[in-house]
């Protein structure tokens, strides 16, 4: 699956983005795979709260999304306007 990552996000965590194999079924289980990567990635994703996400390019509000067949998932900060 391949990853992307944005702003801060892609800061903390060093790259913007990497193509992994993973077991995930869900975005939470994604998350948890990732934090276990290392230091970097715990950091990026400490605050859930702060993270927004794209499954397949499309905005998604829940972690629980399903990731079955999922191609790609982007991870970023929440976007505001003015």
């Amino acid at each position: 699956m391949q990853i992307y990552y944005f702003s801060w996000v892609r800061e903390r965590i060093g790259k913007s983005g990497e193509k992994i194999d993973t077991e995930a079924n869900t975005v939470s289980d994604l998350i948890n795979e990732l934090v276990q990567m290392g230091d970097n990635y715990s950091s990026a994703f400490s605050d859930l709260g702060e993270i927004k996400v794209a499954v397949d390019q499309v905005f998604v509000t829940d972690f629980s999304h399903s990731l079955e067949e999922a191609e790609e998932v982007a991870f970023f900060p929440p976007v505001t306007g003015g």
